[in-house]
């Protein structure tokens, strides 16, 4: 069981209080928590990243992982450690290789040195050897750089020692990390260690021969190739058997990116080929593409913007972030832009992205069913038609906490406690998008300003005297499973009515509440601040009574499409200075006017968009990324790499199942992360080639306790949504189906329902894609990048169907379709207890052809099986 510190108890206890709630219940046991996997491996307790270090040996799999010790959020990165046996009953173990205050301990992989060529055990005592990144800090002599390093253990991966002369390969690099170190057999006798590393900003795998480990020489490069939307990460490189076959070797080399997947964010490409010993040579990089059939309405490419009109924000002096000319490139900042076409493009990277403003087209009549167009740049999708930070009418409270120099809010009759007593406040640093000088920063308080402030502040008494509440909030938040309390409190009668917090962001942006049941009412604003750790603050300012809900400014890089002088069409980057095409059904508004506008609404991380050859098109433009070869289309499958040492040379894959793009933000405590099943990789023989096809081990399966519930006669699904019998309702099992789409648009199968919510899994007939929609999946709301729509690109087999096989757990589903052609992963946060398995089909009937569902037994924190010994 876990134990709370004294301080985390007293939070408890007061966030309680201020709810009004009652007394806190037991603590659930480690493993019963809401959202813990079931099946897949977590931490007991804090933040998991990557999966390193994984390697057979002795009979026991071993499971690295980056891992903060101190905390649920990315940090202080060490080696975490767990065992297992049989791939499917894991044990956390101590924490292997820690950080200290010289490096952190990245990514990297672990190899069996039968041989001792590393010197560091024994013939009788081979080692075990981590080949790891050292990201050095300032206190070290390499800081700012990453370099490989070394460390051993002579105990069975328990205990480990760092080697005393690390770094043993260093490049002079703050972007060369995550090796991946294999033993080659060269076909003429012996062999020698090779090392695939990645120039991560480079978008290249290099690739490194040793024959002790210590001493590297360069073999040669891969790179760049297919997807470099992001930073290359946390390559692979190993040989499997097309069908099975010893006489047709082929090599596969992953390459994970970040961001820049094919779902957006994270995710995992692989390139299929021949590896010499020195080379490897891609069978499977797709060549560039030309632009779409159809008619020109802007290209950028004759020095112009050729009628296009560009609304530069005034007062910045490179005239950004637009200036009055196409971008013939990257600009002055800017990471290498690739993917347009011609010589210019639309790039708001002008001064940086701090400059707002927008670009239009001129009208033109629309008479095409397609508008294809090249998009690039910062993902801030539109949320709003709101890009100013105007208030909106009302009656301003608290004079917009503008008190008079040398007063505070105690002088305007607020009283607070302890970090928040209004002594303290108002503030005049912090947050962005503020209105006048002061605001409310519980970051900037009494003692050390810091995230570890905490009190309670609350406001004098106001009359509810109008429907809504706005005002603008930034700063963190906290979920109800964090055991802290950050929000800001509207108390009506001492009660708290309503509540709300900030984004994780620095930008405070407009927020509020319907207030219209307690009007006449007196009220108090409370602050409440019980966070510690990351984002553990809250920004406040200009709170008001209005007659209209607030509208939270816009903070896009979009390009839309207007008509009637309204958005109908909208499109954003993917954080990536590679663009990508977009295309976007525009039938319905043929024959009337219309017009393009790209907007820059953002100053801060990725707050630019670039823009490209907008063609009118019959048909709608492929993206690139759908063309390259993907380890998962899912959202959450990311630093997938295989295990080393295997018997029988099975090739066994798990991956990280999160996301940068809200990994740091998923609902899940006293842990945050975990990882996917584990799988066994196969190539196939397919009309492009070899390609890789995954199932997940067979342990897993066996994990499989009977079948209680299956149709194996076929049958319609009519239109509509039908549960199945309880017997097939669960929250951890794996569920076989297959289904012919008939006349239906759409049909499949729905998870973790309670009749209000569900994760849909489904076939697209028209697109010919297996889909996961998680957009009405439980809680969603944590991060505006998480509701998402995920699809793989599936051909239903010779008899016209498509064959699944789900497993879900709890907080995921990952799907296999078409005997593993295809696999689509996402995390998904159910409401509590919702476990209905439905059916359905839209627009047509669907056919039915079988379905079993099998539940399948818990196998974290729990006693592994006793392995059986043969007795002869």
């Amino acid at each position: 069981m876990q134990t709370c510190s004294a301080l985390t108890l007293v939070g408890l206890t007061l966030a309680a209080a201020l709810a009004g709630a009652g007394p806190a219940s037991a603590a659930e046991a480690v493993g019963d928590e809401q959202y813990r996997p079931a099946i897949h491996f977590t931490p007991q307790q804090n933040w998991m990243n990557d999966p390193n270090g994984m390697v057979y040996y002795n009979g026991v799999y071993h499971l690295f992982y980056q891992h903060n010790p101190s905390g649920n959020t990315w940090g202080n990165m060490s080696w975490g450690h767990a065992t297992s046996t049989d791939l499917a009953h894991w044990k956390e173990q101590p924490l292997a290789i820690p950080t200290d205050d010289q490096q952190d301990i990245f990514s990297g992989s672990v190899v069996v040195d039968r041989d001792n060529t590393s010197g560091f055990g024994t013939a009788a005592n081979p080692p075990m050897v981590a080949v790891f990144t050292s990201a050095y800090k300032d206190a070290s002599p390499y800081r700012g750089l990453q370099a490989q390093s070394l460390a051993y253990s002579l105990d069975q991966g328990q205990t480990w020692t760092k080697y005393s002369a690390n770094p043993v390969l260093n490049r002079n690099s703050a972007n060369f990390r995550d090796p991946k170190v294999f033993w080659y057999k060269s076909p003429t006798g012996g062999g020698y260690w090779v090392m695939a590393a990645v120039e991560a900003t480079e978008h290249k795998v290099l690739l490194y021969k040793s024959g002790n480990l210590k001493d590297w020489a360069l073999l040669s490069e891969f790179g760049p190739a297919n997807a470099t939307g992001g930073l290359w990460e946390c390559p692979d490189l190993f040989p499997l058997a097309v069908d099975g076959d010893p006489a047709k070797v082929k090599w596969v080399m992953v390459v994970n990116i970040n961001p820049g997947g094919v779902a957006g964010g994270s995710a995992g490409q692989y390139f299929v080929g021949n590896f010499d010993g020195t080379t490897f040579k891609s069978e499977s990089t797709k060549a560039s593409d030309s632009l779409p059939a159809g008619t020109s309405l802007a290209g950028f490419n004759d020095g112009t913007y050729n009628g296009w009109t560009a609304n530069n924000e005034p007062g910045n002096w490179k005239n950004g972030p637009f200036a009055d000319a196409p971008a013939g490139g990257a600009l002055a900042g800017q990471n290498a832009v690739t993917g347009f076409a011609g010589a210019g493009l639309i790039n708001s990277f002008n001064d940086g992205d701090w400059p707002l403003g927008s670009m239009s087209s001129p009208a033109f009549t629309v008479n095409s069913d397609y508008l294809n167009f090249l998009v690039g740049g910062g993902q801030h999708p539109r949320i709003s038609d709101k890009l100013d930070n105007t208030p909106p009418p009302g009656d301003l409270l608290f004079s917009g906490f503008e008190v008079p120099d040398g007063t505070t809010l105690a002088d305007a009759g607020w009283t607070g406690t302890a970090d928040l007593a209004p002594a303290f406040q108002p503030s005049t640093a912090g947050g962005d998008f503020y209105i006048g000088a002061k605001r409310i920063n519980t970051f900037d308080t009494g003692g050390a300003p810091g995230d570890d402030r905490q009190g309670t502040m609350t406001s004098p008494s106001f009359t509810v005297s109008r429907n809504f509440m706005s005002m603008l909030v930034g700063g963190g938040h906290r979920d109800a499973g964090s055991g802290q309390v950050l929000e800001v409190q509207l108390l009506v009668n001492g009660t708290v009515v309503r509540t709300l917090s900030g984004d994780d962001a620095g930008a405070l942006n407009w927020k509020g509440w319907d207030v219209s049941a307690f009007a006449g009412q007196t009220a108090q604003l409370r602050v409440v601040d019980q966070a510690t750790g990351g984002w553990g603050h809250l920004t406040l300012d200009h709170v008001m009574l209005t007659d209209q809900a607030a509208v939270p400014r816009s903070d896009e890089t979009t390009v839309n499409l207007v008509v009637d002088g309204k958005v109908v069409r909208s499109a954003t980057g993917a954080n990536s200075e590679v663009l990508d095409w977009e295309s976007w059904n525009v039938s319905e508004f043929k024959g009337r006017q219309a017009s393009i506008r790209v907007v820059d609404n953002n100053r801060f991380g990725w707050g630019h968009i670039l823009a490209d050859e907008f063609v009118a098109s019959p048909r709608p433009a492929t993206p690139r990324l759908q063309t390259y070869d993907w380890l998962d289309y899912g959202r959450d499958y990311y630093a997938s790499v295989s295990f080393g040492n295997m018997p029988q040379d099975k090739r066994i894959m798990l991956g990280w199942m999160n996301n940068w793009d809200y990994a740091n933000s998923i609902p899940t405590s006293p842990w945050r992360s975990a990882m996917s099943l584990p799988r066994e990789v196969a190539l196939t023989q397919t009309a492009a080639g070899p390609r890789l096809t995954q199932k997940a081990v067979q342990q897993v399966d066996a994990l499989g306790t009977r079948v209680s519930y299956a149709e194996k006669k076929a049958r319609s699904i009519t239109p509509g949504t039908q549960a199945l019998p309880p017997a097939a309702w669960g929250q951890v099992q794996r569920i076989d189906v297959t289904l012919a789409p008939g006349t239906a648009a759409k049909a499949g199968i729905t998870v973790l329902g309670n009749g209000n919510s569900s994760t849909v899994i489904g076939y697209d007939r028209a697109a010919g894609e297996v889909y996961v929609d998680r957009r009405n999946s439980g809680n969603t709301a944590f991060h505006p990048l998480f509701a998402s729509v995920d699809s793989a690109p599936v051909s239903l087999d010779a008899s016209g169907n498509v064959t699944l096989r789900i497993y879900v757990d709890r907080s995921s589903v990952e799907v296999f379709a078409q005997n593993g052609l295809r696999t689509v992963t996402d995390q998904v946060f159910p409401e509590q207890g919702a476990s209905q398995v439905s059916l359905f089909a839209e627009g047509g009937t669907a056919q039915l052809k079988s379905v079993s569902v099998t539940p399948l037994s818990k196998s974290m924190f729990v006693p592994a099986p006793t392995v059986k010994k043969n007795r002869r």
